[in-house]
C-alpha cells in the first residue's frame, strides 16, 4: 500500500476527531464569550468584592497553564470528592476550555466595552436608561464590532490548544494522529493531520475576516 492509499485510509477517522476539536472550540469560545461578559462587566463594578473576585478569577485562568486547569477538572476533583468526578472527557475538557476562554474574553470584552465613548453612557442616563439598559441596549451592541478580530484570534488558539485534550484519551484530531501512528508504526500519519488543522484554521480565518469586513468599524 502506497503513501496515498494509507492517508485515504486514515482519512475517516482523522476528520470523526476533527468534528470534536471543531465542536470543542465552538462551545468553548461560545461559553467563554457568554462568561465573559459577566467578568468584563464585574470588573467594572463599582462594588470592591464584585471586581475583586472577577479580577482574581482572570489572574488565575490566565495566568495557570491550560494543561493544568484540563488535568485538575478531570483528575484532581475525584479526588476532592467523588461526586465531582466528571467521567465525561469531552465534559471536562469543555468545562476547562470554557473556563479558561471566558478569561481572556473577559479582558477582549472589557477593553472593547471601555473603547466606546463615554458619552454614549451619559446619553443613555439622559434617556432614563439604567445601567443594565445602557450595558444591553447601547454599549455591547456597539462594542462587538471590535470584539471580531480579537475573538477570532482567541478561537484560532483555541483550536490549536484543543490538541491538548488527547491527554485525557478524547478523540480530537491529535489523538486520533497519534494512536494510527502507534498501530501502524507510520509517522507519514502526521502529514494529513498537519494538513488538517491548516485547512481548519484557514477557513475560520476565513470566516472571521470576512465578518470584520462586513462589520468594519470604518464603514
Amino acid at each position: 500500500m502506497n503513501s496515498l492509499q494509507k492517508i485515504i485510509g486514515w482519512l475517516p477517522q482523522l476528520l470523526a476527531g476533527a468534528k470534536i476539536t471543531i465542536l470543542l472550540t465552538l462551545c468553548s469560545v461560545t461559553v467563554g464569550l457568554l462568561i465573559g461578559i459577566l467578568l468584563a462587566v464585574g470588573k467594572m463594578s463599582k462594588y470592591k468584592g464584585i471586581r475583586g473576585f472577577c479580577s482574581a478569577y482572570t489572574f488565575f485562568f490566565r495566568g495557570t497553564p491550560l494543561l493544568m486547569q484540563l488535568y485538575f477538572i478531570y483528575y484532581g476533583l475525584p479526588e476532592i470528592n467523588r461526586a465531582l468526578t466528571i467521567n465525561n472527557q469531552f465534559l471536562a475538557a469543555f468545562i476547562a476550555y470554557g473556563l479558561n476562554s471566558a478569561a481572556y474574553c473577559c479582558e477582549i470584552l472589557r477593553a472593547a466595552i471601555q473603547s466606546i465613548d463615554k458619552g454614549q453612557s451619559e446619553a443613555a442616563k439622559v434617556l432614563g436608561m439604567n445601567y443594565f439598559q445602557t450595558m444591553t441596549l447601547v454599549i455591547l451592541p456597539q462594542s462587538i464590532k471590535r470584539l471580531i478580530p480579537p475573538v477570532g484570534n482567541e478561537f484560532i488558539m483555541l483550536l490549536k490548544d484543543a490538541s491538548l485534550v488527547s491527554l485525557i484519551a478524547l478523540a480530537d484530531i491529535t489523538k486520533v494522529t497519534r494512536s494510527i501512528q502507534s498501530s501502524t508504526a507510520s509517522s507519514m500519519v502526521y502529514i494529513p493531520a498537519m494538513i488538517l488543522y491548516l485547512i481548519i484554521t484557514a477557513v475560520f480565518t476565513l470566516i472571521f475576516n470576512l465578518l470584520e469586513k462586513k462589520h468594519s468599524i470604518y464603514d
